[in-house]
């Protein structure tokens, strides 16, 4: 059964006037494609992702550019290529449960639909469009700044402080930037069996290269992760 709606406002903080607008925004095209009796009038989500990705794209630069006024270009094109990219946008949408409420057809259901990242980041671009056509812009930035943009850039421009999967972040970031995928390598252990400290490098291309060490792998390479994210956000001062 699917999720009361209403929850689903409650979440974003926004209730929506025209509810036929708001079901749009929550309507993949399966669903119109396999039952196309169904509400023909509101159809599916596309047109609303195409608007949603524009204003959220204005948005988070005029987030930006308000919160750090002295930034260069590059830096803040690097922080908003992350808040606007398809992995941040399915975070978003986890946070929200937003999978919850969507309308799928039969076969998109059965698929996996509601948990796959492609789907949600775009149902969260058309909801963004549905908030601004429904309210106006300043709801639509009321939206996209607590729940997109929240506390991840902090008060120095630099990679958020909170963010505590550095691994995902540096995945995110290097596709963002059309870099290639980071690759991680075990140079070292030292130490007793029972209390090794293990040296990770992590590689992004040929140009970035970053070493850290941890008390288990995965500390170290989320060290080692965070050391390419400074470096890369160092890159557009």
């Amino acid at each position: 059964m699917l999720a009361d709606l209403g929850a689903l406002e409650a979440a974003i903080g926004h209730v929506f006037r025209d509810r036929e607008l708001f079901q749009r925004a929550l309507t993949h095209k399966s669903r119109i494609h396999e039952r196309p009796g169904e509400n023909p009038a509101s159809g599916d989500n596309e047109q609303l992702e195409f608007l949603g990705d524009a204003i959220l794209g204005f948005v988070v630069s005029e987030c930006l550019v308000r919160r750090f006024p002295g930034a260069p270009e590059g830096r803040l094109s690097k922080l908003k290529a992350h808040l606007v990219s398809a992995a941040r946008l399915y975070e978003v949408a986890q946070t929200l449960a937003l999978g919850d409420f969507l309308f799928l057809g039969r076969g998109e259901e059965m698929s996996g639909g509601r948990s796959k990242k492609a789907l949600l980041s775009d149902a969260m671009e058309a909801l963004i469009a549905a908030i601004y056509l429904d309210g106006d812009l300043e709801a639509a930035r009321v939206f996209i700044e607590t729940h997109v943009v929240g506390s991840f850039a902090v008060a120095d421009g630099s990679v958020d402080g909170a963010v505590a999967d550095y691994k995902s972040a540096l995945q995110e970031m290097a596709q963002a930037l059309k870099l290639p995928p980071p690759r991680y390598f075990i140079v070292g252990e030292n130490g007793p069996e029972h209390s090794k400290t293990f040296t990770v490098e992590v590689r992004v291309g040929k140009e970035w290269v970053g070493q850290a060490q941890g008390l288990s792998k995965k500390a170290a390479g989320q060290k080692a992760a965070e050391s390419i994210l400074q470096q890369l956000t160092e890159w557009g001062r």
